[in-house]
């Protein structure tokens, strides 16, 4: 299927079409072409294809969306796409003025995004490509096809662009949070002595569909192990429960980690606990509109140097959105790959955030929370905030 450009892609494009042009001038691109499932989505207001929402590969090939978008041309954008996506459009139409609902690879969205450069004037342009999503062959054959062309990565623009949520962003990611904290908390109350791990990362998957999530995974600690992986391993009684899961609503992330016993906790896990929270609400104590990113961290991390449990105990924040480990990227290397670059600026209004603090105690095991907040003009809003204690398991 293909669609003709209309007349005023203006009045519907679903993003705030001014700030990502000031943001592709800032990183001298003229045109972008987004091949990630979730650019794509955030350009398109929301929309992924749900054929191929939990795969890529289909024949000798595999699914590439691509989002073309011009500097202040939103008239000459377009979407290429799957050719099953034509049906998508006729009951949801994209904004896009251009559809190619043609593809069933890479190099024929790769060919249709050439052509399109082309019929726009853009054959020679600045390019901006996401390197990590756009497929060798496809690279390949963008660079043979357009030699006049420069191609720039545009992963940070891009990360940029994502990196203050809107209101109806927000509300999507409460509610992922929300949905991820139930299904935690109902998982924990379920489990019982001798229930093993491989059952209760079932049983979690299940609480999180039910309510509406999409479960994406959970890791998973019973008793003094540290190792998060599914096994045999049963629950035994008085042993703790370490449950870190990650799913999404509508694309958006939930990332949350709430604490289980079996049992009545001890004087020493109510002591591990709270140490633990006094580093989490150190953090908190730093968030708002203004503070510096790497103010937070480093005062989050005093804090926890300060505690007995230092050795054994790191903190860690990052951000959120479509994707775990987005802008704003507050720390390097710890442990994702990337630089800290927001550390010396200031958190802005409507940042989304993950804060987590971890412990590897040799013989309680892994003592861990880890909350979302958004960044407000006075301090922040936590999404999913319950359960923050020990949670009794069994009691289901």
């Amino acid at each position: 299927m293909n669609v003709a450009p209309g007349k005023n892609a203006v009045s519907t494009i679903p993003f705030d079409h001014a700030r990502v042009d000031r943001l592709m001038e800032e990183a001298g691109i003229d045109v972008l072409l987004a091949t990630s499932k979730h650019n794509t989505q955030y350009l398109l207001g929301g929309y992924k294809f749900i054929f191929f929402a939990a795969m890529d590969a289909i024949g000798h090939s595999r699914y590439l969306p691509i989002v073309v978008y011009e500097k202040g041309g939103p008239d000459h954008a377009a979407y290429i796409g799957n050719r099953m996506e034509g049906a998508e459009h006729q009951n949801n139409p994209f904004w896009t003025p251009t559809l190619h609902a043609a593809c069933w690879g890479t190099l024929d969205a790769a060919n249709l995004a050439v052509e399109h450069l082309t019929k726009i004037g853009k054959g020679d342009a600045r390019i901006g490509i996401e390197p990590a999503f756009l497929p060798s062959d496809a690279y390949t054959l963008i660079r043979k096809a357009l030699p006049d062309a420069k191609l720039i990565d545009a992963t940070d623009m891009l990360e940029r662009m994502r990196a203050i949520k809107t209101k109806a962003e927000l509300e999507k990611l409460r509610t992922a949070s929300e949905l991820i904290t139930d299904s935690m908390l109902a998982t924990i109350a379920w489990a019982r002595e001798g229930t093993t791990k491989t059952e209760i990362i079932e049983q979690l998957r299940r609480e999180e569909t039910n309510r509406g999530a999409h479960f994406e995974y959970c890791l998973l600690t019973l008793g003094a192990s540290h190792n998060r992986a599914g096994s045999p391993q049963a629950w035994k009684k008085g042993e703790v429960m370490s449950i870190d899961s990650g799913g999404n609503y509508h694309g958006y992330i939930g990332d949350l980690c709430r604490m289980g016993i079996l049992g009545e906790p001890d004087a020493e896990l109510e002591d591990l606990l709270a140490e633990v929270e006094a580093v989490q609400q150190a953090a908190f104590s730093k968030v708002r509109a203004g503070t510096l990113g790497g103010e937070m961290i480093s005062y989050a991390e005093g804090v926890l140097k300060k505690s007995k449990v230092a050795p054994y105990t790191d903190f860690f924040a990052h951000g959120m959105g479509l994707i775990t480990h987005e802008a704003p990227f507050l720390m390097t290397n710890h442990p994702v790959t990337y630089e800290g670059t927001y550390a010396e600026k200031p958190l802005e209004k409507n940042m989304v955030l993950s804060v987590e603090t971890t412990m590897l105690h040799r013989t309680r095991g892994f003592i861990k929370l880890e909350d979302t907040v958004a960044v407000t003009e006075t301090g922040y809003a936590m999404f999913g905030d319950r359960g923050r204690g020990w949670n009794r398991g069994g009691v289901a």
